[in-house]
């Protein structure tokens, strides 16, 4: 998969006229290589992929990226500019791109200066990884799957031992513990536990506040497995729910439920935003859908393709969904004076429809 990843990426440099490129985020720097370290640079070319890292990771980069020639730096005398610019050097290489999102000032200064002397333009680039990664590859949907079973189980095993007298803090803590012992190694982000008036928050922080009885509690939880991410969100209440839940409740599950139906490749994504906020804005509840309805999941928690609603007037352009998306769909009410609803999924964009991931019951 890491051949035709980087097959992938050579034929889109190759549509930008661009001979090489510097890879420096993270995320992108594993898809490509399949080297974990959190120092580390990539220069790829028609001909050449190589990895420059230092000491602390040269055993780990050989073990996990096999296919790269490996490049240990050392400041001073084998700094990473130094050798970038010796190797480019080599290369007989005039033009280099670099990932414009992920390099600071100080770092394309350092660059730029220690370039100054040759004939080395460096041109920045956005975007051209990322586009590669929004369709996920076999291996990505079968780590994302295993992201999702340890999401699930966590969920369902934590979910009969609540009680109104425990707090958001202590049900964070158990998700986690959850998630963990079934085979996460990390939480993909800080889950949210957020009960009565602060589920009104979407991205709220748990605190001390009881579960209570016959109020919102959303959850917003994930596994990382293999340095992928799963995402999912349920809002439930303990004890019996009061009319507005149910009523509140009902509309945000009937727009998810409209907006899993009509994905598929080809569908604009702006357009799945307006199926989900089209139906909760003739609930009456059209300033309550205070975020968009999805955005793409992978290697990060947040990545393309976004579900956004359009710009006025923009509503037949835009990106449409391909097969291979792995996306979230998370419509919500948001209610100052009582709380709030959300309801998440992951869903594969298939030609014909999509799958969904999550199987806790809604």
């Amino acid at each position: 998969m890491l051949q035709q990843r980087l097959s992938l990426l050579r034929a889109a440099m190759a549509e930008r006229n661009l001979p090489a490129l510097l890879v420096s985020a993270a995320a992108n720097r594993r898809y490509l290589s399949g080297f974990t370290g959190s120092s580390g640079t990539l220069l790829i070319t028609p001909e050449h992929a190589l990895l420059f890292t230092d000491g602390r990771y040269t055993i780990q980069a050989a073990r996990e990226a096999p296919a790269f020639t490996l490049h240990e730096t050392a400041a001073p005398e084998r700094s990473l500019h130094m050798l970038l610019t010796q190797t480019v050097s080599d290369l007989n290489l005039d033009l280099v791109g670099f990932e414009a999102a992920h390099v600071s000032v100080a770092e394309h200064y350092a660059l730029s200066k220690s370039f100054f002397d040759t004939p080395v333009e460096l041109e920045p680039v956005d975007g051209l990884v990322e586009a590669l990664r929004e369709v996920k590859d076999a291996d990505e949907l079968a780590t994302l799957r295993r992201a999702v079973e340890v999401t699930d189980a966590a969920f369902l095993a934590v979910l009969p031992h609540l009680r109104p007298d425990m707090t958001e803090r202590q049900v964070a803590w158990m998700l986690e513990v959850a998630m963990r012992e079934r085979g996460a190694e990390a939480l993909a982000f800080p889950i949210i536990v957020a009960a009565g008036l602060n589920s009104a928050l979407p991205h709220a922080h748990p605190g001390d506040a009881p579960l209570g009885e016959g109020r919102p509690i959303t959850i917003d939880m994930g596994a990382r497995v293999d340095g992928y991410h799963a995402d999912m969100t349920r809002t439930i209440t303990l004890g019996s729910p009061d009319a507005t839940f149910q009523k509140i409740y009902a509309i945000v599950l009937e727009a998810q439920q409209r907006a899993i139906a009509a994905l598929r490749a080809g569908l604009r994504c702006n357009a799945a935003d307006a199926i989900a906020r089209d139906h909760i804005a003739a609930a009456g509840y059209a300033d309550a859908f205070r975020h968009s309805l999805g955005h793409g999941v992978g290697l990060d928690i947040h990545e393309g393709p976004s579900l956004r609603r359009a710009k006025p007037g923009h509503e037949a352009s835009g990106p449409r969904l391909r097969a291979g998306n792995v996306v979230s769909i998370e419509p919500g009410i948001y209610l100052d004076d009582w709380g709030g609803v959300r309801i998440e999924d992951l869903a594969i964009i298939t030609e014909d429809g999509c799958e969904v991931l999550s199987q806790v019951p809604t």
